[in-house]
């Protein structure tokens, strides 16, 4: 079992930045990967970025490449999502999440098992 705890959400300006963070517990993370899904009202959830705890390989949506960062810390059990030059279409939960994709399904919502609470991102113009 994997729990995911987000924190770092909040609300600010378009062009500024943010930066989450999600701390996992339990077993099996350190074999998967880990990222960040995001929900805006009304709208499918959609994949934002990920990263394998093992490889270190990322994976970003294009809406958010060059904007922002994921990381891992593979001993604090910990990753973290910089958001940078924040867009108002970035609204929505934030939601972080831990499984095993199949190839090329990295930012695919079904590949992942565990997710947490989430946490809102709210960016206004």
């Amino acid at each position: 079992q994997v729990q995911m705890v987000e924190s770092g959400g909040g609300s600010v300006q378009a062009g500024g930045s943010l930066r989450l963070s999600c701390q996992a517990s339990g077993h099996g993370y350190d074999r998967a990967y880990l990222g960040w899904f995001r929900q805006a009202p009304g709208k499918e959830r959609e994949g934002v970025a990920v990263i394998g705890m093992t490889s270190d390989k990322t994976f970003y949506a294009d809406s958010v490449r060059g904007r922002f960062t994921i990381s891992g810390d593979a001993g604090k059990k910990t990753i973290y999502l910089q958001m940078n030059n924040l867009k108002p279409e970035d609204t929505g939960t934030y939601y972080c999440v831990a499984g095993q994709p199949g190839p090329e399904l990295q930012l695919n919502s079904g590949g992942y098992e565990y997710w947490g609470k989430g946490t809102m991102v709210t960016i206004s113009s």
